[in-house]
């Protein structure tokens, strides 16, 4: 994995999130979807929930503070990291997550606050990753054990994964 390569990813999605919410209107960004669905809103307060949730895990794997580990990820974890993309299926978020981290309705201004935020988190764990331990890990619930590179790759999958969600509510709303 190119730290390089991935960090570049990971800014120019976010730079797609944010040019996004120039294009979607008020009145539709916390409206949910006909035919039910996570509302534009939702989508952007998981995902970057979830990023800056990312930079703290790969914070505390840069840092050590976590115990060592020869366990690796699980075999879906494997797929992922080595394809970098998420398998074409749709998976609903796990319980113990959606509770640590609920997607609520946020508005377009707090959105753009938290990219920004997501922004300046990342610039600081993105140091950090070239002296961590590849056996410094936390748990991911379906990935299994993650270093912190590859929680700053997980970070990059999942953001991209989201944006074909922003797709899909776009043209049911479009329907309509």
């Amino acid at each position: 994995m190119n730290i390089i390569d991935e960090n570049q990813a990971i800014e120019q999605t976010l730079a797609i999130y944010s040019q996004k919410l120039d294009t979607i209107s008020d009145e539709y960004f916390k409206q949910s979807p006909p035919g039910g669905g996570w509302s534009f809103a939702e989508v952007y307060s998981h995902i970057l929930k979830a990023t800056l949730g990312c930079t703290v895990t790969i914070e505390k794997c840069s840092n050590n503070n976590v115990a060592a580990t020869n366990k690796g990820a699980t075999f879906f974890g494997w797929y992922v990291m080595l394809l970098g993309v998420f398998p074409p299926i749709k998976v609903k978020v796990p319980a113990a997550i959606a509770a640590k981290i609920p997607a609520e309705k946020m508005s377009i201004e707090e959105a753009k606050l938290m990219i920004d935020k997501c922004k300046k988190r990342l610039g600081t764990v993105l140091p950090l990753l070239g002296n961590a331990s590849p056996d410094s890990k936390i748990k991911h619930p379906r990935l299994g054990m993650l270093n912190a590179q590859q929680w700053f790759k997980f970070t990059r999958i999942h953001a991209q994964h989201h944006l074909a969600q922003l797709d899909r509510i776009e043209r049911k709303i479009k329907k309509f």
